[in-house]
This record gives C-alpha cells, sequence and structure tokens, in this order.
C-alpha cells in the first residue's frame, strides 16, 4: 500500500501555524492525577523524630537578658524546640549549662544582627536544620543601647549599628521567615518594643529626645554613612534606640494589616516592663546603674526583673489568649519577682501567686501613640526599609480548592470572560489601550473551535435563566414630557438643542403677549 509522506518543511509550516492556536489549551497540561510522593512522607517521618509534637521557636538574644529567661522557661514547659540565634555562641553554651536548658530541644546557631550577610547565613542554617517543619514562633528579642555615644557607628553593611541590629536585621529577617511561617497551624511573630518609643506615656514623652521618624528623609536617602537617623538630622545616641523601638511596633501593625489574614500568622509588640538592671544599661554610668532601678522600684513601681520579663514574654509565645494579632500587650501592676518554678504557667493559666500585680493574669492590650499608628509614615517605613534591607516579601495570595471540577470551570469561565472582554478591545476610535495578548488568545481559542464553547454556555444560560427583559436590551427610559406642556406648567427638563430652540421662541412668544411675566419666573426669562 502506497503512503503520502508530506515533506518535512510542509509539517513544520503547518506546526508554526497552528501553534498561536493552541495557547488557549496549555491549561490542560497542568490537570495531573493525585500522586503519593515517598519523600514527602519520609520528610514527615525525620521531622516527627527530630521534633516530636514540639513548636519551634526563634528567638534573637538568648544568651543574656529577657531573651535568657523566656528561653528557659519555654524549654521547662516541654512542649518547644528552642533555636538560640545569637552572636557569640561559646558565651550562649555557657549560659546553657548555668541554667540547665534541655539540651535536646536546645539549639543555638550564629545569627549577628550588625550583618545582613549573616541573617541570610542564618535562614539557610535553620532551614537546612529544621527540614519541612515549619517555624512556629519568631521573638524579635535582641537589641543594643548606646546612650553615650558622641558619634555613630556603623555595621557591616554601613548602616548605623542600634538601628540594624534592633531593627533593619529583624525586618530582613521575618520576611524570609514569614513565608514559612504560614505553614504553621499557631504561628507567632513577637517585637519587643519599649514604652520609649510611645510618645503618650511619660517615659516615652517627657524625657528627651523623643522618638519620632519626621519624614523618615534618612531612611528614605538609603540610610548608610553618613546618614546615622532616619529621619536624617544629627545622631543622638538614645534617640536611635527609641526611634528602633518605635518602627518595630510599626511595622508589627503593618504586617498585621497586611499579612494576618492571609497567613493566619499572629502579629504582635510588647512591653514588658522597664528592665532597670538589664545588661542592656552596661553603657550607661556607674552611678545610673546603682541608682535607676532603686528609682524604678520605688518611685515609679515600673520596675520589672530579668525573670519577670522573661516569663511576661514567654506568656505571650504561650497563652492562648496572646495568639490575637495586631496587639501591643503591656501588664498591669508592680514587679512580682521571686515566684519560682511553682510560677511558671502551664496550659495558659498561672499556678501559685503571681495572678495580679505584674502577673499572669494582668495583661492587658495597650494603647499606643498616634506616632506608632500614623499609617502613611508606617507605608512609607516598610517600602523604604525593604529597599535599603533587600527584603522580598511574600505575595499575599488567597486560599484555591483543590476541587479538580472547580479549576477546569475556573479555566473555563476565564477563556470566556477573556472573549469577551477581547470584543470591548476591538480597535475603534477612542481606543487607546494596548492590545491585550490574553484577549489576543481569547480570540484563538475561538477560532479553534468556532465558539462551540461559548456557545454551549450561552445555550445553558438562556435554557436555565430565561430570556431577558426588553428593558435589558433596548434599555429604560423616563418618560418625556413635551416643551409646551413643561412651559405651562412652569417644569424644568433636559431638552435637546433641537427642544431647547423651539423653548425659546415660544417663551419669547410668552413675554411679547405679556402671558409671562419675567420678575415672577426670572429662571424661564433667564433661557
Amino acid at each position: 500500500m502506497f503512503v503520502h509522506k508530506r515533506p518535512l518543511s510542509v509539517l513544520l509550516l503547518l506546526l508554526i501555524a497552528f501553534l498561536p492556536h493552541a495557547a488557549p489549551y496549555e491549561w490542560m497540561s497542568a490537570l495531573k492525577l493525585p500522586s503519593f510522593n515517598m519523600d514527602n512522607v519520609k520528610n514527615k517521618m525525620d521531622v516527627k523524630k527530630q521534633f516530636g509534637d514540639k513548636k519551634l521557636v526563634v528567638i534573637t538574644g538568648t544568651s543574656s537578658g529577657m531573651g535568657r529567661k523566656a528561653a528557659k522557661a519555654l524549654l521547662r514547659t516541654g512542649d518547644y524546640h528552642v533555636i538560640g540565634a545569637v552572636r557569640d555562641l561559646d558565651k550562649m553554651d555557657v549560659v546553657a549549662g548555668l541554667d540547665d536548658f534541655d539540651r535536646s530541644s536546645f539549639t543555638p546557631m550564629h545569627l549577628d544582627l550588625n550583618s545582613f550577610s549573616s541573617v541570610h547565613s542564618f535562614v539557610d542554617e535553620l532551614f537546612e536544620f529544621k527540614k519541612t517543619k515549619p517555624v512556629d514562633r519568631l521573638v524579635c528579642n535582641a537589641g543594643i543601647y548606646q546612650p553615650s555615644l558622641p558619634h555613630a557607628k556603623w555595621s557591616e553593611d554601613g548602616h548605623e549599628q542600634t538601628m540594624q541590629t534592633n531593627f533593619l536585621s529583624h525586618f530582613l529577617l521575618i520576611s524570609k521567615l514569614i513565608a514559612d511561617m504560614s505553614e504553621s497551624d499557631d504561628a507567632r511573630v513577637v517585637t519587643v518594643g519599649s514604652v520609649t518609643g510611645n510618645d503618650n506615656t511619660v517615659g516615652g514623652g517627657g524625657v528627651y529626645p523623643v522618638a519620632d521618624l519626621k519624614d523618615l528623609d534618612g531612611l528614605k536617602a538609603g540610610f548608610s554613612n553618613p546618614i546615622s537617623m532616619l529621619d536624617g538630622y544629627n545622631f543622638i545616641g538614645a534617640k536611635a534606640y527609641k526611634d528602633s523601638k518605635l518602627v518595630l511596633m510599626m511595622t508589627a501593625n503593618m504586617l498585621h494589616d497586611r499579612y494576618h489574614k492571609a497567613t493566619g500568622i499572629s502579629f504582635s509588640s510588647i512591653y514588658p516592663g522597664c528592665i532597670a538592671e538589664s545588661p542592656l544599661f552596661r553603657e550607661k554610668r556607674p552611678w545610673f546603674r546603682k541608682y535607676f532601678p532603686v528609682f524604678m522600684k520605688f518611685v515609679t513601681g515600673g520596675f520589672v526583673g530579668e525573670e519577670e520579663a522573661g516569663q511576661r514574654l514567654f506568656q505571650v509565645c504561650h497563652d492562648p489568649r496572646c495568639v490575637k494579632s495586631g496587639v501591643y500587650w503591656s501588664w498591669n501592676g508592680g514587679p512580682r519577682e521571686g515566684r519560682g518554678a511553682e510560677a511558671l504557667e502551664k496550659g495558659g493559666q498561672i499556678i501559685g501567686a503571681g495572678g495580679a500585680g505584674g502577673g499572669w493574669d494582668s495583661i492587658f492590650e495597650n494603647e499606643q501613640s498616634d506616632k506608632v499608628k500614623d499609617i502613611e509614615t508606617t507605608f512609607n517605613l516598610f517600602k523604604y526599609a525593604t529597599e535599603v534591607t533587600g527584603a522580598e516579601w511574600s505575595e499575599v495570595s488567597v486560599a484555591k480548592s483543590p476541587c479538580p471540577t472547580l479549576k477546569v470551570v475556573g479555566l473555563v469561565t476565564a477563556a470566556i470572560n477573556a472573549k469577551e472582554e477581547a470584543k470591548r478591545m476591538k480597535p475603534e476610535p477612542g481606543m487607546v489601550g494596548a492590545i491585550d495578548l490574553k484577549a489576543k488568545a481569547a480570540n484563538n481559542f475561538d477560532f479553534i473551535t468556532q465558539g462551540t464553547v461559548v456557545k454551549a454556555v450561552k445555550a445553558v444560560q438562556d435554557k436555565f435563566l430565561g430570556d431577558l427583559p426588553e428593558d435589558a436590551v433596548k434599555g429604560s427610559y423616563q418618560s418625556e414630557r413635551n416643551v409646551d406642556d413643561a412651559v405651562e406648567h412652569n417644569v424644568s427638563v433636559s431638552p435637546s438643542l433641537e427642544d431647547t430652540e423651539t423653548m425659546k421662541r415660544r417663551l419669547n412668544d410668552l413675554i411679547e403677549k405679556g402671558e409671562l411675566n419675567c420678575t415672577d419666573n426670572p429662571e424661564l426669562c433667564g433661557l
């Protein structure tokens, strides 16, 4: 039997000619049968073996102060595996031994917040360690306070040290973990703010310098040496610290507005109280370190020891009430030191003393200052900080149904909508918009199917929905009134140009005959 073979060149020409019309069918290649991935099963088994049912917590600054005490409290519950992100691993090892950390549930990792490169390296190490286990808690706790510096110190990246350590590097860290944390069923990001960043308080608004970002000219200009302040003015060490706490609280608000509903992550900030004996004040003069705690204890009553502050930070990570997002957490009452191990919280409730006067049940949603809640400044802060740090934020997406039928219906509907939109994009006088490639593809789709799909859908619509009302096809209008009748009854109308001339002539006739008094009807005579 003789078989006619077409030349290869002819086949290639046919293929090239058909390619533009094949685009609408590309969606079919995405339809796949469910698969069983053994690698995923193995990964889940490995994660279960490594972490059990424990939640994974990342805390910056766990080698001293509040972060150290919070890590200790988290570990003692047995519900968490804590990643201690610290600059000095040797110091962290000593602290872990002194505080009797459970080494099987505590993993120290190097993180120098004075370097963006270190942030990237830390995240790489974290992801390699945790495998597919999502991070459940991220606590941005580490910070430095350099109030006595006569001039700015610069980070590895050329930014003022206080702002990079306290804010910019944490900002970058959050951006790199937010997508991973969205996989957790109970994810929380906690930033440590301060009363000094809220100018609606005595501590924040009554003591110079006051936290104030102005127009963020310094950050907008790149915030690199020699620019040392976010507002673009001269350096003051105490103000740099206060500004850093202000922007941390603003960032928590922005993240809540932008990501909470889409990801389920809870974003909050806290003020645990004044930790007057903290290493944070190590650069203050000796007399200040001696008398400042006394002043806070017996004059203001705002003193909080490291142990108490650590338990407050622990509470925001652990207490079911603190899953609420967009909150600035604070505590009523004075310090409640010396509660001991029996005061550790279990199952969201405190055991023993400490329920009031600054304890577990004294937590409340504090009010933030107008500066913290300034939407425009917060938006610009987020924008400029993203540019300075090189942060890449995940696009917010809405969950989609995995149902194959809905996917097919959605794809067909999208094709029909694109076809109808293509009609509106047909070149005509007055159209200045560019031709949409999707609309062009829709025309190709219609050409191939000869409108079969669209006609079928329209037939179904007509069958079940019935005919359109006549007014919907021809248009509905208000009843028109005769011009002479309108003049006679002094009723306003919206006439055409032709009717306007007729009205003018009719009015002139009435005026000449004395039948229309312009004094009584100035609006008609004005025509």
